[in-house]
């Protein structure tokens, strides 16, 4: 049976959120931040880096949470929430798997990091630009949810899974304004009112209400 290793609000509740949608058995293994919002070390008795998500599965043990729901709808979701390669829509269900961690994630804790160092952030060099940054990748999503019910296309998937954290508990850490996107908040409302979602959120979520 897979265990998820999950850091209190953190990007685990994806995997959680997962199994749910999945109805695969798991077990749920909660550990809390430490007073500065890290991982305690006993997560390095996992994994070398100590960080969430992290799963096993018997003898595999396996962090990064794309690399984890990919391995986990390939090897035990039986062709659900995944996109057939000879489908129209293959190309688009792997961009944005990839496009939420490998792009926007990266955009968003690059802004969030230089507000936290820097005094006045808004005056620094080059800030007007990651700020532009930032609004492209969001209109570009905000276009695409305008074109498409999910990220994918048709059919909710692991992308979605993927990309709904920056814009729901990644706000816990990083006000986040979408009053101009209302695709986006569309969407995301339509995700949230998912059972499984509900559930993984009591489970996992910010405020969980179980461990």
């Amino acid at each position: 049976m897979i265990v998820i290793h999950h850091l209190d609000t953190s990007r685990s509740e994806r995997i959680v959120w997962l199994m749910e949608e999945l109805g695969l058995p798991y077990t749920l293994e909660v550990t809390d931040r430490t007073p500065h919002i890290v991982a305690p070390e006993a997560f390095k008795r996992i994994h070398p880096l100590g960080r969430a998500p992290v799963i096993t599965d018997g003898a595999v043990v396996l962090a990064e949470s794309g690399a984890i729901v990919e391995y986990i709808v390939a090897r035990h979701g039986g062709g659900r929430l995944s996109v057939a390669p000879e489908r129209p829509e293959f190309p688009d269900y792997l961009y944005w798997l990839h496009y939420a961690e490998g792009s926007l994630m990266l955009q968003f804790l690059r802004e969030w990091t230089l507000e936290r160092m820097l005094p006045d952030a808004d005056a620094a060099p080059g800030m007007a630009r990651v700020r532009q940054t930032t609004k492209q990748h969001l209109d570009f999503i905000a276009q695409r949810l305008a074109a498409a019910p999910y990220f994918a296309g048709p059919d909710f998937t692991a992308a979605d899974v993927m990309m709904l954290f920056p814009f729901t508990t990644m706000r816990q850490f990083r006000a986040l304004d979408l009053t101009p996107y209302p695709s986006i908040r569309d969407y995301v409302a339509r995700i949230e009112a998912r059972p499984a979602y509900q559930r993984a959120m009591d489970l996992a979520g910010p405020g969980r209400k179980a461990g």
